[in-house]
């Protein structure tokens, strides 16, 4: 490494009048990597804190990580769940932000402290009760003197995206996405809010911590996850306790708890700040240390990780829940830094890399399995390999387990072609150079290296490691590590009779105070920072636009930054125009030409570093190529190959159509796809909607090879447009296109594309599915005018201010005041197409026993929506600060093209939003709310248990009737 002194931007200069030199500005020495790809600035405050930048001027913003190296497995044993609730306690201010008279605030919230305390050594029934309502009387004074979601307002008031934060087993990390004329403001704030952790508002954020363990509840991925992990580690915290925690935990919290929590862990020497974007070094780490500087480095606690003992015949676990079967293995691995964690990387590619792994052609290319994959899980002190396999129709989850343990049997062999791993090494610096276009993939991998207490060089250095791994490499680790003891997970499709329920408690909601404002807010907002003007997309200017042949058009934007490039022929038509379309699309990867066969023919585009697809929309079909420019040539060659001649393979067909059997009975099992899909579409068009316009199982099992190889080989001769973005100049692409891109003499225009009649939604009703959950999931539907794009400014503006997001009306009023939800939605919802509707959706996800309140709460708001000048005023700023940042490049230019001129424009909208929005009032707003919003009849779709449902409430908005699977899946 390299190591270099760097100047501040702001330089003292002298003048002759000056009796004595004006102090010299402070130098900041720092570390770089040679030859690392993000030109990487490593710097050491003087308190400890890292700092890794990255300059990366794609767009005038930043993404902003700070992470601290502490997770879930530093949680007490006592009090398991801390790392994460914490996590949300430093969203809720200090005593500067967030509070308007600390002082009577402070007095309050020790009380609460110490209430919960008592409450937490309390196992008498009647005494709790007591106590918490001593704790929720005393929450409701200690509020009137706060100020809820002044963070999130002050991010969204400079015009940040993206507001959130995780924790895992390692870390807990906070994320912001900020305009780069913002950095002193957020660089104030964040080091405002790790210097000091205040945990107002406690009880309702806790009840929304609540809710998203009843979330996990009903997730049963999430629930084998942790049966694996209880399998493997017995004794280490990754097995022993769950990020989420347990319930008995999360209903005994203890403040006092989580303040030793943040007071050993969050000091500067354990935090690192990740920023990649447009920025200047000097400045950046100058405005950093002004602010983070200020933070008290302190002694860390060692952790002292605990030793497993070996597995030596597989640990079984047997899961039950809603969804459809699958099976899942788990294996140990040692940790991140180690050479062996590394080889399992590649073992994993090896399996599955989505074109050429084993898994990928063994498995799913072969139609052994519906699906299967894997994936790895590696931390610091241990790591996981996990493969999984979802059953064909009559196939058994140990068939599916043997399947899976015979493509381990042959990595230990070496029972793979001697080309593979040099291609999965080309392919992995591929998609490693695609990442570095994205801020988030670039400021992510600092992340990684900082919680892997990894030197920047040993990280980078990994790649080089990667590409040096061998044959006997994999064989040696795969032979060590896949023996007789694994963890063996078996997930059944029914009722879970051990799922614990989260007692609701009673909660009095809490005044947010919407109007207020901290004079810490002021000031902050008050900061001088330069303005900064927005860049719209000009498709004159910014697409280059010919045509390969009369009739064919190419619309084309360069790529100056690598060489990497995306192909597409966009045609208007889809499953609506033809339902056999879309099995024709599928149908494509599984066949292969004259000659290669589907297997090969999938390698040998993995061995170029490329991928093709078919993707069938409703009324349009994308046709894609993308990967390495360098290689365009031969990867078209081999794609028109395909497309002209496919070779019919009854057998593929045969299981294909197995296969799209048995996923819709799995589809019927996913509340997903029940409540968004389903229900929605159902309830917009009725039983003949375009989730319903499928190919009949009759229809399905009479389908021969030519059927859909007649409609591949069509694709090609309708009517269609050419999109590309990469690195080559246009008359040399126009010359590839022209040689390659084979297409008749006159191309045949595409059937009009079949509308589906939208229901009126004059009516108020309640749809409701029956599923098997803890929570109840509801979505309020009102049907609205057609698009029209002079609304759509007002649009923009009333969906910032009332749904969009944590500083949004929707989320203050039923979580922070009256934690009714860990998540709560609204939007007005433009149509995507002229001559298509608009659409209220109103979304909120509920405990079963909350339905009540979560539903009046919700109407309430729709119905009177609250005016609150403050948060207009954020509301705008967020637009605008956003839009003055944001920048449509890459190919994303070609997709806006394609968005406006389906909605029948021919400039960038965004610009009308940006310039309109600035000047709206709340008068304005009201008047949208009260002709769009207010009273409107709606359909409301419930997706829940119907023995926990309310169905007395649900009446009170409408007729109720229950909606069976098969009236909404059509079969």
């Amino acid at each position: 490494m390299q190591c270099q002194p760097s100047k501040t931007a702001a330089t003292a200069t002298s003048t002759p009048q000056a009796a004595t030199e004006a102090p010299k500005a402070k130098e900041y020495k720092y570390t770089t990597v040679e030859g690392d790809p993000l030109k990487t600035r490593i710097y050491t405050l003087d308190n400890g804190l890292t700092v890794y930048l990255s300059d990366y001027d794609d767009a005038p913003r930043i993404q902003t990580y700070v992470a601290v190296r502490a997770g879930s497995k530093n949680d007490p044993a006592d009090a398991t769940g801390l790392a994460h609730y914490l996590e949300h306690m430093v969203f809720k201010g200090t005593s500067r932000l967030g509070a308007q008279n600390f002082d009577a605030e402070r007095a309050e919230l020790q009380k609460i402290e110490g209430l919960y305390e008592k409450y937490r050594g309390t196992r008498d029934a009647a005494q709790r009760k007591a106590l918490y309502h001593q704790i929720d009387s005393i929450s409701s004074e200690a509020a009137k003197y706060a100020v809820a979601n002044e963070y999130d307002k002050l991010m969204g008031a400079i015009g940040a995206k993206g507001s959130n934060a995780y924790t895992s087993v390692e870390q807990t990390v906070y994320q912001e996405d900020i305009p780069s004329n913002q950095i002193e403001k957020w660089a104030a704030v964040q080091a405002e809010r790790f210097g000091e952790l205040v945990p107002r508002l406690f009880h309702t954020e806790l009840e929304a911590v609540y809710e998203e363990k009843n979330r996990g509840l009903d997730n049963d991925f999430n629930k084998e996850f942790e049966a694996m992990n209880a399998s493997l580690f017995r004794k280490h915290q990754y097995g022993t306790q769950t990020t989420i925690g347990t319930i008995e935990h999360l209903q005994n919290p203890s403040i006092t708890e989580i303040k030793r929590y943040f007071n050993k862990y969050y000091v500067p020497n354990n935090m690192a700040v990740a920023m990649s974007g447009d920025l200047d070094f000097d400045q950046t780490i100058r405005i950093v240390d002004q602010y983070f500087g200020k933070l008290e480095r302190k002694p860390l606690p060692d952790f002292v990780p605990a030793g497993e003992e070996p597995i030596a015949a597989p640990i079984v676990k047997e899961i039950k829940g809603p969804n459809a079967e699958n099976v899942m293995l788990g294996f140990r691995f040692p940790g991140t830094a180690t050479k062996d964690a590394l080889v399992l990387r590649m073992i994993d590619k090896i399996l599955t890399n989505g074109q050429a792994g084993l898994i990928d052609l063994n498995l799913n290319q072969k139609q052994a399995v519906l699906e299967a994959a894997s994936f790895t899980d590696i931390n610091n002190d241990y790591s996981t390999h996990v493969l999984y396999g979802t059953p064909r129709q009559g196939q058994t989850l140990d068939q599916v387990k043997t399947l899976l343990l015979a493509q381990l049997d042959k990595v230990k062999k070496g029972d793979f072609p001697e080309w593979l791993i040099p291609a999965i090494i080309n392919n992995e610096q591929l998609q490693r150079t695609k990442s570095y276009e994205s801020n988030e993939a670039r400021a992510g991998a600092f992340v990684a290296a900082f919680v892997a207490r990894e030197d920047w060089k040993d990280y980078l250095q990994q790649f080089e490691d990667f590409g040096k791994i061998t044959k006997e490499d994999v064989m040696r680790v795969a032979n060590q590590y896949y023996g007789p003891g694994y963890a063996l997970i078996y997930k059944r499709t029914g009722k879970d009779t051990s799922t614990p329920k989260v007692i609701k408690p009673a909660i009095t909601p809490v005044p947010v105070n919407r109007d207020a404002a901290s004079d810490y807010y002021k000031q902050v907002v008050g900061m001088p920072s330069p303005e900064l003007q927005p860049v719209f997309v000009d498709f004159k200017k910014d697409i280059q636009q010919t045509e390969l042949k009369p009739g064919l058009p190419l619309h084309y934007t360069q790529n100056k930054e690598n060489g990497l490039f995306s192909l597409y022929y966009v045609l208007d038509l889809g499953t609506n125009n033809d339902p056999k379309l879309g099995l024709a699309a599928d149908y494509l990867q599984y066949l292969g030409t004259g000659k290669y066969s589907a297997a090969q023919l999938q390698q040998e585009f993995y061995k170029l570093g490329c991928s093709f697809g078919v993707q069938s929309g409703q009324d349009r079909v994308f046709v894609s190529l993308s990967g390495l420019d360098k290689n365009l040539e031969p990867a078209l060659q081999l794609f028109e190959q395909l497309l002209a001649n496919p070779t019919p393979d009854a057998e593929a067909l045969k299981n294909m159509v197995a296969g799209v059997l048995k996923n819709r009975q799995d589809a019927k099992l996913n509340k997903g796809v029940i409540l968004q899909q389903a229900m929605v579409n159902y309830a917009k068009y009725g039983p003949n909607n375009p989730f319903t316009n499928i190919v009949s199982e009759k229809e399905l099992k009479a389908l021969k090879p030519q059927d859909l190889i007649a409609r591949i080989k069509q694709l090609p001769t309708y009517q269609h447009r050419v999109l590309y973005y990469g690195p080559r100049g246009a008359q040399e692409l126009q010359s590839t296109l022209v040689a390659h891109h084979k297409v008749p003499a006159k191309l045949t225009p595409t059937p009009p594309v079949k509308e589906f009649a939208e229901q009126p939604l004059k009516e108020r009703r309640v749809y409701w599915a029956d599923y098997n959950m803890v929570q109840a999931e509801i979505l309020f539907l009102s049907k609205r005018d057609a698009y029209d794009p002079k609304l759509v400014p007002t649009v923009s503006l009333y969906n910032e201010y009332f749904g969009g997001n944590m500083g949004s009306i929707v989320f203050q009023e039923l979580r922070e005041s009256k934690a009714l939800a860990y998540s709560a939605t609204s939007r007005y919802a433009n149509a995507d197409k002229v001559g298509r509707s608009n659409y209220q959706l109103s979304y909120i996800g509920t405990q079963a026993d909350k339905l009540p309140e979560a539903m009046a709460g919700m109407q309430t708001l729709l119905n009177d929506m609250p005016m609150a000048e403050a948060n207009l005023n954020i509301a705008r700023q967020s637009i605008r600060n956003s839009i003055a940042t944001e920048r449509i490049t890459k190919s994303d230019i070609l997709f806006s093209y394609e968005r406006a001129r389906r909605l029948g424009l021919d400039y960038d909208l965004r610009r009308d939003v940006y310039e309109q929005t600035q000047n709206m009032s709340l008068a304005d707003l009201k008047k949208f709310q009260e002709a769009k919003v207010k009273g409107q009849p709606q359909t409301i779709l419930v997706i829940g248990s119907k023995d926990r449902l309310n169905f007395k409430e649900l009446g009170k908005y409408g007729e109720v009737k229950q909606l069976t699977l098969k009236e909404i899946f059509g079969y």
